[in-house]
């Protein structure tokens, strides 16, 4: 059911019949799930004055990942995949409509967004699966890579405009509006998008999940190939977790943490555009220089930049992130068809729990070595781990 359109980069996907719809939705879907995201982290700390059970909404915001990507995955290929976009973004709406109950307990609260959690790989999952049967091998990296960089411009615009919308019209409202993007998701998808059909087995969902996880561990090329785009992000995020402590540690104003987080973000962006733009022979060429780039910046730290320059390295080591689009195709040559929604699941939740991991971690770390010298050795570690990953899973 692939379908070509001639030319390359991202005018060419959204030419395609129905990706339009896809791709509205993900920018309306995400743009709701930041704006929740602030809105339930500030709800929280009304209501507790706890520090710790406001971060918590993060921490459960990736947690379920996990779950949902070892016992769910099979879902995505069991079903059609535009029945499972719409269900999951209801279940979604479902959860958030409950937590505009009036008095409901912090903890039901975030029992509520470990729901939202245990769903979000699975939608993940499906909608690539669908898009590797309505692009064909050339577009389909391109329109992974549009995902993505809707996700960096989103999360760009939701935590800067998130905290002044909360202001203007409080947290539960917020909450109501997250309502309405999840709802007006599923319709974009149930009306809007192409039918793609359910290419897996029949059975039990958690005997299914597991099976294709065995097949896809099992799978020795494809298991590096996605360890390769786990790792590199692990090490290139981490500074993301000392960014507060960084721009303490140089003098300058807590605020201008936001400078270091935009610039990572604005790199992976520009780097994603950029990609698009280049035949697959190119980007494939391109994928060891990509993931250098993406964390020999992070050694620079070592001479303590103030925030600015800091905020270009980071900018520098986001734009490496494109290297995703020369090895997409590689991975979803080395995987059968009936397993793609599984890989694409198990993919997700493991990206989100290994950057949550590694970003705890260089916290940790951060507590015992200066933040500037945290982020060096993560810059050479990473430099050295993915260096050797890469070797291996592109022999």
């Amino acid at each position: 059911m692939s379908t070509t359109s001639s030319g390359v980069g991202y005018r060419a996907v959204l030419r395609v019949p129905g990706l339009t719809s896809v791709f509205v939705a993900h920018a309306v879907s995400m743009a709701g799930t930041v704006a929740a995201q602030v809105a339930l982290s500030i709800l929280v700390f009304e209501r507790t004055g706890s520090p710790l059970l406001s971060a918590l909404v993060l921490v459960c915001s990736f947690l379920p990942y996990a779950l949902g990507g070892i016992a769910l995955s099979s879902v995505s290929d069991r079903f059609p995949a535009r029945r499972v976009l719409v269900c999951c973004d209801l279940v979604s709406a479902a959860c958030i409509a409950g937590m505009l109950v009036p008095g409901l307990p912090v903890g039901a609260l975030l029992g509520l967004l470990l729901l939202t959690g245990v769903v979000a790989p699975v939608f993940a999952g499906a909608r690539a699966g669908s898009l590797a049967q309505l692009l064909d091998a050339e577009l389909f990296p391109v329109g992974r890579s549009l995902l993505r960089a809707i996700a960096q411009v989103t999360v760009l615009a939701g935590f800067a405009v998130g905290a002044v919308a909360v202001a203007a019209v409080g947290p539960t409202w917020l909450l109501a509006l997250d309502v309405v993007t999840f709802v007006a998701s599923a319709a974009l998808i149930g009306f809007g998008t192409p039918y793609t059909p359910a290419v897996g087995r029949t059975g039990n969902t958690v005997q299914d999940s597991l099976t294709g996880l065995r097949y896809l561990w099992g799978n020795i090329p494809l298991r590096r190939l996605i360890l390769l785009s786990w790792v590199v992000p692990a090490f290139s995020s981490m500074p993301d977790g000392l960014a507060v402590a960084y721009t303490a540690q140089t003098g300058a104003a807590t605020t201008a943490a936001g400078a270091l987080f935009a610039g990572y973000s604005v790199g992976g962006i520009l780097g994603e555009l950029a990609a698009a733009r280049l035949t697959p022979d190119t980007r494939r060429r391109l994928v060891i220089p990509l993931i250098l780039l993406s964390q020999t910046p992070a050694i620079a730290f070592i001479a303590e930049p103030s925030v600015p320059i800091a905020a270009v390295l980071l900018a520098i080591s986001g734009s490496g992130y494109a290297f995703n689009q020369g090895i997409d195709p590689l991975i979803l040559n080395a995987t059968g068809t009936e397993y793609r929604g599984r890989l694409f699941t198990v993919q997700t939740s493991g990206l989100m729990a290994i950057q949550g991991v590694s970003i705890a971690l260089a916290g940790a770390i951060g507590t015992v070595l200066r933040p500037n010298l945290t982020i060096c050795l993560a810059g050479l570690i990473g430099t050295t781990v993915t260096l050797l990953l890469a070797r291996r899973a592109l022999s």
